[in-house]
């Protein structure tokens, strides 16, 4: 969309803004029609955050400058997977934040001043695009970082037995791609990374998301108390919740990451249901903050290709979503670590090669959390 074809620079519902507002004609639609217009989709482990066009040069610039990218392809060169063209795609959604700052308020850790990404899923999108498969990778997780460039330049070399999330601290976004495409020997598409402080002004913005919770849930270090019921979490809590680790179950990531694939499939349950072109303004706000939000890839980094991604998705429910944990053991060595299970993270890869769905054996007697079914949609 060009800015030629919106004479308006106002934001849409701005009190201020007094031009008339034109519609093109034979373009009008029923206000819940969510193909055209502003589109937001929220996944998180966070998810996916992204947005469709808008109807005024002003906000499409003002939008569009908002999105930040990184050129993973020049970084990462021509050492990777091959490209499967067989209709699917493989994005990287990585959740990250700083512990500084507000942040550290927040319950982001220690205040380091670094910046980490504590949250990684694979999300594989069948041909189609009408189902998909998400595969959480733990932080926790050892595994041989390979040798990597950053995006500016710089050459980190390997590493044996590292923390998996140890590759995003020492090179970011190109390192953390170069370590999946090394562990699974599958060509990742695109790269989509969430800031966590914007999720949780994101998550308000939508008026909250209501989940129920079978078992109490408290942890001080992510300043979360949730007795067992139904609960419209605020911002502040659903960042808790997809960041506790000691608020219920066994402590561990593994748990974590089960109280995170559930909150996502509450999440994109209460997006399609709102109707958000009721309030222009609440949707320009809701954009502006999911702009800020996201980093992408450079193929992702305009508003037009993350319509055109979106729209991509749209027929996705939480019904065709299957998620899953990669198949790890604990490490004998040290419990608070765990290890790939080669044998059967390996059925998982050649099935998102192959475009097929996970065989539940893949994850038949891996480690998994202890949380298991205590958060869910009501």
């Amino acid at each position: 969309m060009s800015a030629e074809s919106t004479p308006e620079p106002g934001i849409p519902g701005d009190a201020g803004t007094t031009s008339p507002r034109h519609r093109a004609k034979g373009r009008r639609r029923k206000p819940r029609d969510k193909r055209k217009g502003l589109l937001i989709m929220a996944w998180t482990a966070a998810g996916i955050v992204v947005l469709g066009g808008t109807g005024a040069g002003y906000v499409y610039f003002k939008l569009n400058g908002n999105i930040k990218s990184v050129d993973i392809d020049q970084a990462l060169g021509t050492d990777r997977p091959e490209k499967v063209d067989n209709g699917s795609e493989n994005i990287l959604v990585l959740g990250s934040d700083t512990r500084s700052g507000s942040n550290r308020e927040l319950g982001g850790g220690a205040d380091d001043g670094s910046a980490r990404s504590d949250t990684a899923m694979i999300v594989h999108v069948y041909e189609g695009h009408k189902k998909a498969s998400v595969v959480s990778i733990p932080r926790d997780t050892l595994v041989d970082r390979p040798k990597c460039t950053d995006t500016d330049g710089d050459t980190h070399d390997a590493a044996a037995g590292v923390m998996f999330n140890e590759s995003y601290s020492t090179g970011g976004a190109a390192c953390t791609v170069k370590t999946v495409e090394s562990l699974t020997g599958i060509r990742m598409d695109h790269y989509l990374e969430v800031d966590f402080s914007g999720f949780q002004k994101l998550i308000d913005e939508l008026g909250g998301v209501k989940v129920t919770t079978t078992k109490n849930i408290k942890d001080p270090d992510s300043h979360l108390n949730l007795k067992a019921g139904t609960h419209e979490l605020t911002g502040k809590q659903a960042l808790g919740l997809v960041r506790t680790r000691h608020g219920v179950g066994d402590g561990s990531d593994l748990g974590r990451i089960q109280l995170q694939q559930a909150f996502i499939k509450a999440l994109i349950n209460q997006v399609k249901d709102i109707n958000l072109f009721g309030n222009p303004k609440r949707l320009y706000d809701l954009a502006n903050t999911a702009t800020k939000t996201v980093t992408t890839d450079t193929d992702l980094g305009t508003v037009n290709s993350l319509m055109s991604f979106a729209n991509g998705l749209k027929g996705i429910s939480s019904k065709n979503m299957n998620m899953v944990t990669m198949p790890v053991q604990y490490d004998p060595a040290d419990p608070n670590r765990v290890i790939v299970a080669e044998a059967k993270a390996k059925m998982v890869w050649e099935a998102l090669k192959a475009d097929r769905t996970i065989p539940k054996a893949a994850t038949k007697g891996t480690a998994s959390g202890d949380a298991d079914g205590v958060v869910s949609a009501p």
